[in-house]
C-alpha cells in the first residue's frame, strides 16, 4: 500500500566534495568564500585531500544513503522520489532545484545532513534553500527542511553500538582503562553563543554536542568521558570551541592514559574531517604517545539511520510523533528557508584580516 502525501520529492541537502583532484581547490574556495581562512590553512586542507587521491568521500557516501533511504520508503509504501543537492560542489543545490521544479515538484521535504543547531549546522542550511528558490524563480517547489535530530533515538542507539564495537578494536589488556572521547567539528565561540534561537540563551550547537555525548555514552554503559573539538579552520586570533582532539590526547597520554576511544559524535559519515583529523592526525598523535586506539564508526553506514530519515519523514507526512531522547531542544523545521525565529543563529561578523 502506497501513502498518499502533501509531498511531492524529499531533497537530501549536504555540505559537498571534490570527486577528483581538479575539483579540489576550486571546492575548498567555495567553502571558505568570505570567511578569513589563511591561505596557508587552505594550502594544508588541499594536501589532506590530495593524500586521498583529491577525492572526498563524502559525495558517495551521501549517494549510499539515499540509496538506502529509497529503499527504507518503498518497504514503507511512501512514494517520494529522492533528490541530491550540495552547498559547495556538484550536484549544486540551486541546479537540483531547478530540475525538480522541471519536473513537477511542488512541495518537497529536505533532509539535510547535519544533526545540529547553529549557522553552519543549520541555518545556512535554510540560506541555501532561499538562494536556491531565488535561483530557479516563480516556479521553484516550496521547501520544508525536516528537524535538528541529533538526538533521535535510532542514531544514538547507532554511536552507542559503534562505541562498543570500538572498544572490542582495543587490546584486551587495555580496555578497562580506555578512555571514550566525543569529538565534534569546532566553531567560533562567537557563533556558538549566538546557536539557536535569542530566548533560548545560545550555544544550542555545543549544549546539543554535550547532551547527544551524554546520550551515546549511557547507552553504551559508559560513566566517565570527555567532549572535545576538532577541524578549526579560522584565522587564530579568532577563539573557537576548544579543547582541540590532538592536544587533549596529549593531555590524556600526561595523565598516563593508555588507550582511547575516539568518537565522532558530531558526524554523520566517515567526511575528510573523519578520515584525516581522525583516522590520520590523532592516530598519529596516539601513536607518538603510545596509546592505543580505535575509532567509533559513523552512523550513515548504520541500517537505522536511513530507518530514522523515513522516521522524520513520516512526522510530516503522517502526523507520527517525534522520537527525541534529550534534554536540548531541536529546532530548524522551517519553510524556504525561513529563520526558526528572529535573530536565530545570527552569523558572527568576521574580523578583518590585513
Amino acid at each position: 500500500m502506497t501513502t498518499s502525501t502533501d509531498f511531492d520529492a524529499l531533497l537530501v541537502l549536504s555540505f559537498g566534495g571534490p570527486e577528483e583532484p581538479a575539483h579540489v581547490r576550486p571546492f575548498l574556495e567555495n567553502v571558505t568564500r568570505g570567511r578569513g581562512v589563511p591561505p596557508e590553512r587552505l594550502d594544508a586542507v588541499v594536501e589532506h585531500y590530495m593524500h586521498f587521491g583529491g577525492v572526498s568521500p563524502i559525495n558517495a557516501l551521501n549517494r549510499d544513503i539515499i540509496a538506502a533511504v529509497e529503499a527504507e520508503l518503498a518497504t514503507a509504501g511512501i512514494d517520494l522520489p529522492v533528490y541530491f543537492g550540495n552547498r559547495n560542489w556538484h550536484p549544486m543545490v540551486e541546479d537540483t532545484v531547478a530540475e525538480m521544479s522541471a519536473n513537477g515538484v511542488e512541495r518537497a521535504l529536505v533532509f539535510p545532513t547535519s544533526a545540529w543547531g547553529g549557522y553552519s549546522g543549520c541555518r545556512q542550511y535554510h540560506e541555501d534553500l532561499a538562494r536556491a528558490r531565488e535561483s530557479v524563480g516563480s516556479g521553484a517547489p516550496d521547501l520544508v527542511k525536516i528537524r535538528q535530530y541529533y538526538d533521535h533515538p535510532l542514531m544514538v542507539a547507532a554511536f552507542a553500538d559503534a562505541i562498543t564495537a570500538a572498544l572490542d578494536e582495543l587490546p584486551a589488556e587495555r580496555r578497562a582503562g580506555a578512555r571514550l572521547v566525543f569529538t565534534a567539528h569546532s566553531i567560533p565561540d562567537a557563533a556558538d553563543a549566538n546557536a539557536g534561537p535569542p530566548a533560548d540563551g545560545g550555544h544550542l550547537y555545543s549544549r546539543q554536542v554535550a547532551d547527544a555525548s551524554a546520550l551515546a555514552a549511557a547507552a553504551a554503559g559508559i560513566d566517565e568521558y570527555d567532549v572535545v573539538w576538532q577541524s578549526r579552520s579560522g584565522p587564530p586570533q579568532v577563539p573557537w570551541l576548544e579543547p582541540d582532539i590532538c592536544d587533549h590526547l596529549d593531555a590524556l597520554a600526561d595523565k598516563g592514559v593508555d588507550a582511547v576511544v575516539v568518537c565522532p559524535i558530531g558526524f554523520v559519515s566517515d567526511h575528510l574531517e573523519v578520515v584525516w583529523d581522525l583516522d590520520t592526525e590523532a592516530e598519529e598523535k596516539a601513536r607518538e604517545r603510545r596509546m592505543a586506539f580505535a575509532r567509533a564508526s559513523t552512523p550513515g553506514t548504520d541500517e537505522r539511520f536511513a530507518k530514522m530519515v523515513v522516521e522524520l519523514i513520516r512526522e510530516h507526512v503522517e502526523g507520527a510523533a517525534a522520537r527525541s531522547i534529550g534534554s536540548v531542544p531541536s529546532y530548524g523545521e522551517t519553510l524556504n528557508g525561513q529563520r526558526c525565529a528572529l535573530g536565530c543563529c545570527e552569523q558572527p561578523v568576521r574580523p578583518t584580516r590585513n
